[in-house]
């Protein structure tokens, strides 16, 4: 896949990518490298340990990063202190994962995303360096339907959902890490500011995003439309706690009602080519074995 990354930054430190072991940081730490750079891939698991949830491991994996692709804490407390220790620590630029539509999410849901984006937005001059923000909004990632939550269904031939008739313009893990890449290494002041929307070249509906899985992997597959009470009655019978439940409920809603179907024009701003298309991913996941 492309990647495309800049080599004009004047920031020279490592760059911290969290959530370097999951579906974006993964790809964005192998898109920096690839590009000889200087990445640091932080997770609970990973080669630099951080935990949200253990404050003690923020400052080795800040010490001497010059950038943070910063994927939001669950908990939203914890967006705050964080970007004032990145900063203190000197760091001087902050890209953070967030999510189309966030504006419209009801609390409690997804609330770590939205103070991420409020802790960034509220950042002015530190120690007379300007300190650079972007915020990245992507749909709902290609890599869900063979990497996370519709990835399993889908290998029992059946994806039920409750997403209405409402298309979606799905996108790709690495157009997400490439845009990521090109912010994080552009020049000074290049994104600052700057929120950008990421999706894919059109919008599918899941019926038809089904369809085109199955015939890329050369099996039976079909889409199931359900109500939400069934969806939810599903979630708890496989043992997923209320919260989770709801917090699907919330996500699901806010797809019926349209709020991400529109395609966004980010990719094409940042990188200055067309987003991979979903046939296009469907057809490579297929090669690779993922619903075999």
């Amino acid at each position: 896949m492309t990647t495309t990354t800049t080599t004009t930054t004047t920031h020279t430190g490592p760059i911290l990518v969290l959530g370097g072991t999951g579906k974006t940081g993964r790809r964005l730490v192998g898109t920096l490298r690839a590009a000889g750079r200087d990445v640091r891939a932080a997770s609970r698991s990973g080669e630099t340990r951080f935990d949200w949830d253990d404050r003690d491991t923020w400052a080795a994996a800040l010490d001497g990063a010059s950038a943070v692709y910063l994927m939001a804490p669950w908990d939203p407390a914890m967006a705050e202190p964080f970007v004032e220790q990145a900063t203190a620590a000197g760091v001087r630029r902050l890209v953070v994962l967030s999510a189309r539509g966030i504006e419209q999410v009801k609390p409690p849901y997804f609330q770590g995303m939205a103070a991420a984006e409020r802790a960034v937005g509220a950042l002015r001059a530190v120690g007379g360096a300007d300190v650079e923000w972007t915020i990245l909004r992507p749909n709902n990632f290609h890599q869900n339907f063979d990497e996370d939550a519709w990835h399993a269904p889908l290998r029992a031939g059946r994806l039920a959902l409750p997403a209405g008739p409402v298309p979606e313009p799905f996108v790709d893990a690495q157009d997400i890490a490439d845009v990521a890449a090109a912010v994080l290494t552009s020049a000074e002041g290049e994104h600052h500011g700057r929120v950008y929307e990421l999706s894919g070249p059109r919008a599918i509906t899941f019926a038809e995003a089904v369809a085109t899985i199955a015939e890329a992997a050369g099996r039976p597959m079909r889409y199931e439309e359900v109500t939400p009470e069934e969806y939810r009655a599903e979630l708890l019978a496989e043992g997923l706690p209320a919260e989770v439940a709801d917090e699907f409920d919330e996500l699901y809603a806010l797809m019926r009602a349209g709020h991400f179907a529109e395609p966004g024009d980010g990719v094409r701003r940042v990188l200055g080519r067309d987003p991979i298309d979903f046939g296009t991913y469907a057809a490579r996941a297929a090669a690779s074995g993922a619903w075999s």
